[in-house]
């Protein structure tokens, strides 16, 4: 996966609507994928809640029948949540303050989806893993830094 491309994504939706603060991308199961978070949010924590709220709104829109799944909004007292399926095995988190005009983000958010789609399902090029001959330690830190940017 190409995680310079998938935070430029990020950042892109970001710069596009104003009042987003907050961005990450998450596997179906949780597992943290990209962030461009504050330090003050759990990023991996936010992925886990929100594929687990992922799997309860892609129930209820089939039960009801609704078709896919797309988005859903939370709001709070300071901003709001908005979580969006990409594709099947994937998720994007965008947090939003009292500003943000989710019209736009949700225009904005569509085409994004379907790059970060392509981005993470992409087949990984030479570029995008270590050498095969590195030493262990060496591979354990091209992994890090590659995600550390993320």
């Amino acid at each position: 996966m190409n995680h310079e491309a998938l935070a430029m994504e990020m950042r892109g939706l970001r710069e596009q609507v104003t009042g987003i603060t907050d961005t990450a991308v998450a596997a179906a199961d949780g597992l943290l994928i990209a962030a461009d978070t504050a330090d003050t949010i759990d990023s991996e924590c936010l992925a886990a809640i929100a594929a687990a709220g992922l799997g309860i709104a892609r129930r209820t829109t089939a039960a009801a029948g609704r078709g896919t799944f797309r988005q859903t909004v939370t709001y709070g007292s300071q901003g709001c949540a908005a979580f969006y399926a990409v594709g099947d095995t994937a998720l994007m988190v965008v947090l939003g303050d009292e500003g943000i005009d989710l019209e736009r983000l949700h225009e904005q958010t569509r085409p994004a989806l379907g790059r970060i789609g392509s981005i993470l399902t992409a087949p990984e090029s030479v570029t995008d893993s270590p050498p095969a001959t590195a030493p262990e330690s060496m591979t354990e830190t091209a992994v890090e830094t590659a995600t550390e940017g993320a």
